[in-house]
This record gives C-alpha cells, sequence and structure tokens, in this order.
C-alpha cells in the first residue's frame, strides 16, 4: 500500500470507529450493534482498512495490548466490598462451569458442523467461552437490571476475559506443537497455574509502579493518566515476553488493586483515560471486523446460527441454573442470568491472533475460526440486545423508572425534604459526615448509607449502587460542588447541588457549573433560613390548588420519577402526579390526623 492509501485507510477506520459510537450513544444502543458491520462493510468495499495491510504482523501484538488497557479500565470498577456471600460463590460457579461446559458443548457439536478437526474445534471452544465488560456492561446499562444481577453479570464478564485468553493461548500452543490435545494429565493445568502465577507477579509490580507515581509522587490529574497507562502497557507487555497472554491477568490485577486497596489518588475523573479506552474499543471492532471476508462467512453461516441457539439456549441456561442454585437469587435473577452471555472483544482479538497461525499450520477447518468467532459476536450481541429489555421486564428484575435518590447532608431542613420525599413514596436514602447529623437521620426513619458510600463513588468507574439521583444538600458549598463533579460519572442519573448563597466567596462553589436546585432563588442560607422560621414541606397531589405562599420545589411523577423545579425548564405535572411544596403550614394542618403526612417537618 502506498503512503496515502496507509494515511486514508487510518483516517477512515478512526472515522467509523467514532462515528459509530457517537451514532450508538444517540439511539441508545450499545456500540458493538454499529461497530461490526460498520468494519466489515469497509473491509468488503475497500482495500484500505485491512489491519493486516495497514499494521503488518504486529496487528496482534497491539491488540494483545490494547484489550489489557480495556481490562485495567474495567478492573478499575470492581469492587471488591460489592463480591460478598452468595454473590462471590455464584460468580466463581459461573466461571468455571461456564467454561468448561462451554468448551465441551463446542467441542462436541463444532466438527460436525463445520467440518474441522476435533483440535480447531477445541480452539474455537476455548475462544467462545468469553464474554466480556465491553459488550456486557453497556447492554446492563441500557437493560437496567436489580443490582445484584447486574454486579454478578458484571463481575463474570470482566474476570472471564484473562481467563479464557490464556486457557485460549494454552489450547493454542497444544495444538500448534503436537499431534493432539493432552488433557488427560497434568501438564495444561500446570501451564495454567504458570501463566496465573507470572500474570500476578505484574500486577504486583503493576501496583507498586501506581503507588509510587500516584501515591507517593501525588502526580496530577494529566500525568496520573499518563503513568496509569504507562504502567498498564508496561506490565502487560512484560508479562506477555515471559509468558504468552498473561498480560490480560496483569492488567485486571492492577486495575482491581488500584480501586480496591485505601490510598490510591486515582485521578477522579479521566476524560482521557476514559475517551483512549473508548476509542480503542471502536478501532479494534472495527479493524477486527474488516478482516473478514464476505467469502469466507458464507459456507459457515447457517452453521453458525445453529451453533448459536445451541450456546444460547442449552448451554448459557444450564450455566446459570446449575450456578445459581441454593443462592437467595429469586427465579427471575437466575432466569436473566441464563440469558445476558454475548462475546466481544477477547473472542475477536483471540480468533484474529491465533487463526492465521493455524491456517499457515495446515488444520483442516483454520480458516473458518475467524469467521465463526465474528457471527458469534454479531449474532449474540443483536439478540441479547433486542431481548434483553423485554426478557428483563418479564421476569421482573427490569429495576423500575422510580427515582432512588440520595441526599447528602444532615441539617434539620435537609432531613425534613427526606421525610417529604419518603411519605411521596420514593426510597430515600442520606448520608451526613457528622455523627450528630448520623443520628437525626436515623431518628427521622430514613435510611442511612452506608459510611463509605460518597467514598467508593470518587473511584474511576465505581457506580452507586441502589442510587439514581443524587442531591448534595451539606452546608459546604465548596464541598457541593466539587462532589457534584467528582460523583457526576459514578451514578446512573442526575447529580444536584444546593445553590450557593449570592455572592458567595467560596473558592470552587461560585465558579463551577453542573445542576444547581430550585433555580436562583432559594439557594441554600435562604431554605435554611425559612425552614427555621416555620417553613415546611408539603406533598399534596398535582391537581390541587397551590396553597398562598408556597413554592413548587419537586414533582414525583406518577411512575415514580422525581424531577426538581429549577426554572430552567417547564415542568408539566400530569393527574396522579405529586409535587413537593416549601411554605408556611396552613392553619388546618398544623395537627394532622392520626397517619396522616401532609407537611414534613
Amino acid at each position: 500500500m502506498s503512503e496515502d492509501d496507509v494515511l486514508l485507510g487510518i483516517a477512515l477506520v478512526v472515522t467509523l470507529a467514532t462515528a459509530c459510537q457517537i451514532l450508538a450513544g444517540k439511539l441508545r444502543v450499545p456500540a458493538l450493534i454499529l461497530l461490526l458491520p460498520a468494519g466489515f462493510a469497509a473491509g468488503a468495499l475497500t482495500d484500505i482498512v485491512h489491519p493486516d495491510l495497514l499494521i503488518g504482523e504486529d496487528f496482534s501484538a497491539l491488540v494483545s495490548l490494547s484489550v489489557a488497557v480495556i481490562l485495567y479500565d474495567a478492573g478499575l470498577g470492581l469492587d471488591l466490598r460489592n463480591l460478598k456471600g452468595h454473590t462471590r460463590a455464584v460468580v466463581g460457579r459461573l466461571l468455571l462451569f461456564g467454561v468448561g461446559f462451554t468448551f465441551f458443548a463446542v467441542c462436541a457439536v463444532a466438527p460436525a458442523l463445520f467440518s474441522m478437526s476435533l483440535r480447531v474445534a477445541a480452539m474455537v471452544g476455548m475462544i467462545l467461552v468469553v464474554s466480556g465488560p465491553t459488550v456486557v456492561g453497556p447492554l446492563l446499562q441500557y437493560v437496567r437490571p436489580t443490582d445484584k444481577v447486574r454486579r454478578l453479570l458484571i463481575w463474570e464478564g470482566t474476570l472471564t476475559d484473562p481467563i479464557g485468553a490464556i486457557l485460549g493461548a494454552l489450547v493454542f500452543h497444544a495444538i500448534a506443537t503436537t499431534h493432539r490435545i493432552d488433557i488427560g494429565r497434568g501438564y495444561q493445568l500446570g501451564q495454567f497455574v504458570i501463566s496465573l502465577a507470572v500474570g500476578l507477579l505484574g500486577g504486583a509490580v503493576g501496583v507498586a509502579l501506581l503507588w509510587l507515581t500516584l501515591r507517593v509522587l501525588r502526580l496530577g490529574e494529566a500525568l496520573g493518566t499518563l503513568a496509569q497507562l504507562a504502567t498498564v502497557i508496561a506490565v502487560s507487555a512484560g508479562c506477555d515476553i515471559v509468558r504468552d497472554d498473561t498480560g490480560l491477568i496483569a492488567a485486571i490485577v492492577t486495575g482491581m488493586a488500584a480501586a480496591n486497596i485505601r490510598g490510591f489518588d486515582i485521578p477522579a475523573r479521566r476524560p482521557f483515560f476514559e475517551t483512549l479506552v473508548q476509542l480503542i474499543i471502536g478501532l479494534l471492532f472495527i479493524s477486527i471486523s474488516a478482516g473478514v471476508t464476505p467469502a469466507s462467512l458464507k459456507p459457515v453461516l447457517l452453521p453458525t446460527l445453529v451453533l448459536v441457539a445451541i450456546l444460547v439456549l442449552v448451554v448459557r441456561p444450564l450455566v446459570a441454573f446449575t450456578a445459581t442454585m441454593r443462592t437467595d437469587m429469586t427465579m427471575g435473577e437466575r432466569a436473566f442470568a441464563g440469558w445476558m452471555a454475548p462475546r466481544g472483544i477477547v473472542a475477536a482479538s483471540t480468533a484474529a491472533a491465533f487463526a492465521t497461525t493455524l491456517v499457515q499450520l495446515g488444520l483442516h477447518g483454520a480458516s473458518k475460526i475467524l469467521p465463526i468467532t465474528f457471527l458469534v459476536i454479531v449474532s449474540t450481541v443483536v439478540l441479547y440486545a433486542l431481548t434483553a429489555g423485554p426478557m428483563a421486564r418479564l421476569l421482573g428484575v427490569a429495576r423500575p423508572n422510580r427515582t432512588q435518590p440520595l441526599l447528602v447532608g444532615g441539617a434539620p431542613w435537609v432531613i425534613a425534604l427526606g421525610r417529604a420525599l419518603r411519605s411521596a413514596g420514593l426510597d430515600v436514602q442520606m448520608w451526613a459526615g457528622l455523627a450528630e447529623e448520623r443520628e437525626r437521620i436515623e431518628d427521622a426513619g430514613i435510611s442511612l448509607a452506608r459510611g463509605d458510600l460518597l467514598a467508593t463513588a470518587t473511584n474511576p468507574r465505581a457506580r452507586l449502587e441502589g442510587v439514581n439521583a443524587v442531591y448534595l444538600l451539606t452546608d459546604d458549598d465548596d464541598f457541593n460542588a466539587l462532589a457534584s463533579v467528582v460523583v457526576e460519572g459514578n451514578v446512573a442519573g442526575p447529580v444536584y447541588r444546593v445553590g450557593p448563597p449570592h455572592g458567595s466567596h467560596g473558592v470552587v462553589a461560585p465558579y463551577t457549573g453542573g445542576a444547581v436546585l430550585f433555580g436562583g432563588s432559594l439557594v441554600r442560607h435562604v431554605l435554611a433560613a425559612r425552614y427555621e422560621e416555620g417553613a415546611r414541606f408539603l406533598v399534596q397531589p398535582a391537581s390541587d390548588p397551590l396553597p398562598p405562599g408556597h413554592e413548587a420545589l419537586f414533582v414525583v411523577h406518577d411512575d415514580g420519577r422525581l424531577e426538581p423545579v429549577d426554572g430552567t425548564q417547564a415542568v408539566m405535572p400530569e393527574a396522579g402526579d405529586l409535587v413537593v411544596l416549601l411554605g408556611p403550614v396552613p392553619p388546618e394542618r398544623q395537627d394532622p390526623p392520626q397517619g396522616s403526612v401532609p407537611s414534613a417537618d
């Protein structure tokens, strides 16, 4: 290829990767649904986006390092405090049964379906055991299942990637260097243990390097992000040099340690790193799918659909129901776990890395590995993307649209607001820093969030579970402003802060953006003063007339969605909605009858 063709090819790959993800975000669908067909079409219609021509023989090494960065980023979101009890046991069983059942099922049916040797079928089987956070995460974010199911599937998807990649490398070396797969001895198990040890040692080195750069040197956001990227690439490449595909273990161990060891100063907002990961995912999917030709898909299309049916309808439900036996999961949660096993980037990268060598060795059916993997990825992602939402609702595991607010602050007026929102039917949690404030919250009968909740939210990629809206209402305006910036990306919903006093001389609050509650009039000190003067929060049907002297603060819609009234956009209550008001308590409501909650004080 000429230099101009290379430049044009690189530009086209980057453009397609970016455009597909932007369009997927607008359509609210997983980007993979668009990336794979776009890459396939570009490869079929042009000669300038093939990775072998653009990059050459170094493409597999680049893929390995790129996947390591993706897995490090995924590891940053794995909070070990959420992996306990039944969840830990179920994740372990899902990994064990998922790898075993999938591998042996593919080995049993692939030789007959695709007219390939057992050795090649074993390679396909090990490639298809993986799932991955790059696919599972976006699907679950779209479906929004219960926290228990989401946590389970995220852990499984993230941990199965490095395990599957290592086992895939072991199978590859076994079939590439011998005439048969030696599974009757302990040799392969010993090789796996050695690979695991190398990856763990690399992870320990990565943790030490991050501790030096982020904790000791206290690098800022920009240099800290670069230090993370350099550390992941260095330890991953070093481990892969020592032993193939152990860099993935090192990457995910490093990410998990950084997210869970207290004292790490991981930059809370990582726009460059997050953007880089998204770009890598797009580039990999476009490049790998561009290497699949229409001619290679035609002979394996129908057999692959049969294989997908076996994996989706037989293997995955068997794995999920076996792994979740004798747990506290409901039947609906167990069934949904059995309906969520898409394949992703590690399956594609493993197939791309190993298929060429096996074809060169002349193994019967090796040329079918990449097109089979491509079709399985496309089929499972499209199937689960189209059916996961309806299936979650059918099985009763989809979280309702009801707002689950977290109120941060312990002032009397904040606690009164929490009581008002709870009386409107919302599942309210509160968090406060002072012991006396937490005591007042508990005395008010409001659920007190765990002490490390906000600390967890500052971890990169950590998600606040059981919360989909945060209201920062403390007496420290700078804390509210900073926390709104830090927490915003880690909540599956909006983050609001109470407005600072006009003319405030705070260090941060007057100059920070973000969503501010109630417009410009009801700022923090005004709310506190009005409450001290006798104003109270009142919950009433939206159809009732507004009492004199009252202002509408929130609308609680009939489906449980909480919407603040801030004056920047019209909030139109409908029949069945409630409104939360602030104003003087009407005389007829000062002594409410037993059991009624007309106002919250």
